[in-house]
């Protein structure tokens, strides 16, 4: 008789409502638990990636600039000449080499590209006949810029003299 008057005990409306709760509680942590919706395709346009990059670059956060860069030079080629700058300035120059000539690869029209390159170069006292045809030819792709890239073939001049 007792263990009927158990089972009445387990089967009062107060029974009924705590099971209740934690079959709801229960739910709803594994409702945590349900797949969730992502976002795979990036917020940022490439252009975008460049201009944050290029803030990343003047608060100094070179390693965040390059990241940019890398994203913004999947779809612009310019990219690769930023890439290299922030090398450069990191004192990563075989990285810097590389990247000027992806900028140049993926671009035979970028003079900055060429100039950097060239400079590169003079910094490191190598290559010196290159260096001063990659700058001759940036002069010819931009003229507007003669004069700065004239200075850098100047003191290429003064150091294969």
């Amino acid at each position: 008789m007792a263990e009927g008057r158990l089972l009445d005990a387990c089967h009062t409306p107060m029974t009924s409502r705590i099971t209740l709760i934690l079959m709801t509680v229960c739910l709803f942590l594994g409702g945590c638990g349900l797949p969730r919706i992502m976002v795979l395709s990036d917020p940022l346009s490439p252009q975008e990636h460049l201009n944050l990059g290029v803030t990343y670059e003047k608060n100094n956060e070179l390693d965040a600039a390059l990241k940019e860069y890398r994203s913004a030079a999947k779809h612009l080629p310019i990219g690769y000449l930023y890439m290299g700058n922030v090398y450069f300035a990191k004192g990563e120059l075989d990285n810097a080499e590389k990247s000027y000539r992806k900028a140049i690869a993926a671009d035979a029209g970028n003079a900055d590209a060429r100039n950097n390159l060239a400079w590169l170069y003079y910094t490191r006292k190598m290559n010196l006949e290159e260096a001063e045809l990659l700058v001759r030819e940036a002069i010819r792709l931009d003229p507007a810029k003669a004069g700065i890239y004239r200075d850098t073939l100047d003191k290429i001049l003064s150091e294969k003299r």
